[in-house]
């Protein structure tokens, strides 16, 4: 298995590699007769796209999506449907063949796993397959028509002060460095009963879709490390931040944290994010949006 696909009732697999001519999604077990079209994806895509201020990578890439099956007459039809974004800005010269791998890259774990490497910006490592996630999102987005998922940053380089996020970002690019960053997502609107006990919570699908977007090294639920530091008298009324309980949804709002490492492409050849958390809230939405989709068909499968 190579693992490229997420999901269960709902499954998304992606395809494509960050300077090849492409990359692309298949999303099968969306449900038919649910009106789409580019449009909708492409104002998603756009949230997440580069080059569109100095905060983060200059690639220009306009991510423009293309359905390429799936649907009919502007309605899903109920088999697979296929996405696809052409690469238009890729600069494979700007990386060379023989460099030693980089460090804090998957450079030398692809390398020990495979035996081969795409060296061409990490190949599929790299964060530019996220887009074909924030495509998917957007259509799980349809089957989850009365949530309301809404991520925003909340933290950069430790700082919380929006004001002084453009000069440290300005400073870490200038010294040819990167700063993290926290992502904070609420999904509002999920009905009590989501999620299974034991083996899959809901919590636990959420912190491991999340967990598996790049440079993603942490996932909070509801108060996630604050409570261990409370006592349970203390933590009783802040226990229902989290919406979830023995793993399933309790009908209150979501919460999650997600803690992205600072990028670890610093100095050097290429085009990259001088914080790469910037770019990813309308990853983590889609994210959350892909696992809250498949849990409303789970449910609908066992409970009717």
């Amino acid at each position: 298995m190579s693992w490229n696909s997420f999901g269960h009732l709902l499954q998304v697999t992606t395809w494509g590699e960050s300077h090849g001519p492409s990359i692309g999604a298949i999303v099968d077990g969306c449900p038919p007769q649910i009106p789409l079209d580019e449009a909708w994806i492409q104002q998603w895509l756009d949230q997440r796209r580069p080059g569109q201020s100095a905060r983060v990578s200059p690639r220009q890439e306009p991510d423009r999506v293309r359905i390429l099956s799936g649907l009919f007459e502007g309605r899903t039809t109920g088999t697979p449907i296929s996405l696809m974004i052409d690469n238009v800005d890729a600069r494979p010269a700007d990386y060379q063949a023989n460099a030693p791998p980089r460090t804090g890259h998957a450079d030398a774990a692809y390398q020990a796993k495979y035996g081969i490497r795409d060296y061409r910006g990490g190949g599929r490592s790299s964060a530019r397959e996220t887009a074909m996630r924030v495509a998917a999102g957007a259509i799980a987005r349809l089957i989850v028509s009365d949530v309301t998922i809404t991520a925003q940053l909340i933290e950069i380089g430790g700082e919380t002060d929006r004001a002084r996020w453009d000069a440290m970002l300005e400073k870490a690019r200038n010294d040819g460095d990167s700063l993290g960053g926290v992502v904070e997502c609420i999904a509002d609107g999920v009905p009590a009963g989501w999620g299974a006990p034991v083996y899959a919570k809901l919590d636990a699908e959420l912190a491991a879709a999340c967990m598996g977007i790049n440079a993603v090294k942490g996932v909070e639920i509801g108060e996630g490390f604050a409570a261990a530091r409370r006592h349970g008298s203390e933590n009783q009324e802040f226990a229902k931040a989290s919406g979830i309980d023995g793993g399933i949804s309790t009908g209150r709002p979501i919460r999650l944290r997600i803690a992205f490492k600072p990028t670890s492409s610093i100095g050097g050849t290429g085009r990259h994010d001088p914080c790469v958390a910037i770019r990813g809230a309308p990853v983590v939405e889609a994210m959350v949006a892909l696992v809250l989709a498949d849990q409303r068909l789970m449910h609908r499968a066992q409970c009717g």
